[in-house]
């Protein structure tokens, strides 16, 4: 059996970003250091992070008067903003600047007067974030029956934005529906999904016509993992999301000749190189990786002086 790795695969900008946020925060200002919701949707990111210091709390009132408290890559909405102040906590905002990108652009809509519609999982932190940003009305959509039910203040007046983890076809799919609803809906110049969603997605996608099978490491509350799964599942291939080598099913490898791997935007390339070992230490040969998109795409570190 061979191997094929996927290119782009695992970590993004947006998710280096945070997580170098977490790690400047300990050093300058010692544990505990507490952090708003998982900063990224990794298991083992998440160990590591608290193996240093770092606590994730799902309330602010979890965490003490005057702690440093860092908002996750997801981005919060106002109302945790100033909840956050009123407690007298000392905030970073890991928020991934593509995330805050979606927020500008629904706050623009609203000041031109537009109903905002949010493509998107209902109650996925991302989504909750940017509903939370909203200055005037705002819809969550998912489904091409809830596009046709919507009612607006007015069919003209209306614009979207989309989550930044989504799948690329069937986002294209819900644009269409929205395009027949509103004719003249304000669209952005690119997408709301980030660079890094659409390059492995396509990765991901010509990996599933190479192979007999595809295992994608990445956590299971990690959006952009299950929109790799699927992306591959699609392409009439079996595919399975793992959170790391212990998780696979010997199984699974049966008459298969080539397996493909990739991994989510925030899963860490340590655990591809696990996957790896336990492949060829269950007979895998030859080793390959595809050509692919290069990404060149870095976000510099705010400064954390808080």
């Amino acid at each position: 059996m061979d191997i094929v790795l996927a290119n782009p695969r695992g970590f993004c900008a947006g998710v280096n970003r945070a997580i170098a946020i977490v790690h400047q925060a300990l050093e300058r200002y010692q544990p505990p250091v507490y952090v708003l919701h998982e900063i990224v949707h990794n298991t083992h990111v998440l160990e590591e992070l608290r193996q240093r210091g770092a606590v994730f709390v799902e309330e602010l009132e979890q965490i003490p008067q005057g702690a440093v408290t860092i908002f996750s890559a997801h981005g919060v909405s106002r109302a945790v903003e100033d909840q956050a102040r009123a407690l007298g906590l000392r905030t970073i905002d890991a928020t991934c600047p593509l995330v805050s990108k979606v927020h500008r652009r629904m706050n623009r809509l609203h000041e031109m007067g537009y109903d905002v519609l949010v493509i998107g999982h209902k109650g996925h932190p991302e989504v909750e974030g940017t509903c939370g940003q909203a200055s005037g009305p705002v819809h969550v959509l998912s489904t091409p029956a809830e596009i046709a039910a919507l009612e607006v203040a007015d069919p003209a007046k209306v614009g979207y934005v989309t989550q930044t983890t989504l799948s690329v076809d069937d986002t294209a799919e819900l644009l269409k529906a929205l395009r027949l609803r509103f004719p003249l809906i304000a669209e952005p110049e690119r997408t709301d999904i980030c660079y890094a969603t659409t390059n492995r997605q396509a990765a991901v996608r010509r990996l599933a016509d190479m192979v007999d099978l595809v295992l994608i490491v990445g956590s299971k509350n990690s959006s952009n993992s299950n929109r790799l799964r699927e992306v591959a599942r699609l392409r009439h291939t079996p595919a399975h999301l793992i959170d790391d080598a212990g998780e696979i099913d010997p199984r699974w490898f049966a008459g298969v000749h080539r397996v493909g791997i990739s991994a989510g935007a925030s899963a860490p390339e340590h655990l591809v190189a696990e996957v790896v070992r336990w492949l060829q230490g269950h007979g895998a040969g030859v080793v390959s990786e595809m050509t692919g998109q290069e990404e060149r795409v870095s976000f510099l570190v705010p400064d954390l002086h808080v």
